[in-house]
């Protein structure tokens, strides 16, 4: 598995391809809630396994920390680790930029697999997009 920065438009297509999968397809969110005003300014991210593209997530700096967010894998490479090779190279990324907290929205059931990579819950449940999530951070 290999993560990357997405470089260009192929890439970016496939991290979009990768969270239209999960997001849409898969979890039922509407197109125009998971593409939003905010793609042009993060940095996108889309692991590969043996050149197919098999996740993605995104990173965005807000208000001094770091912010994860639209973290996905494809339903055939789940349990792989690939989650945990998309989360650690954002936090390297992150790291990189000299920033110390990262922040993130977790859906509820995802909740115990942040809490393993160090992340703890800060709010209480919330709806985004219909689905409950409870905001974690971490320091780095």
């Amino acid at each position: 598995m290999k993560l990357k920065v997405v470089e260009d438009q192929k890439e970016l297509a496939d991290a979009f391809s990768i969270r239209k999968t999960v997001f849409v397809e898969e979890q039922k969110v509407p197109l125009e809630e998971e593409i939003d005003q905010f793609e042009d300014e993060a940095v996108h991210f889309v692991l590969y396994n043996d050149g197919a593209p098999i996740g993605a997530g995104r990173f965005r700096v807000v208000d001094g920390y770091g912010k994860v967010e639209r973290i996905c894998v494809l339903k055939e490479a789940r349990k792989t680790g690939a989650g945990n090779a998309i989360m650690n190279g954002i936090e390297e990324h992150a790291r990189e930029q000299g920033l110390h907290k990262l922040k993130l929205n977790a859906q509820t059931q995802a909740i115990p697999f942040y809490a393993r990579l160090g992340y703890e819950v800060v709010s209480e449940e919330f709806l985004d997009a219909g689905i409950p999530h409870k905001t974690m951070m971490k320091e780095m």
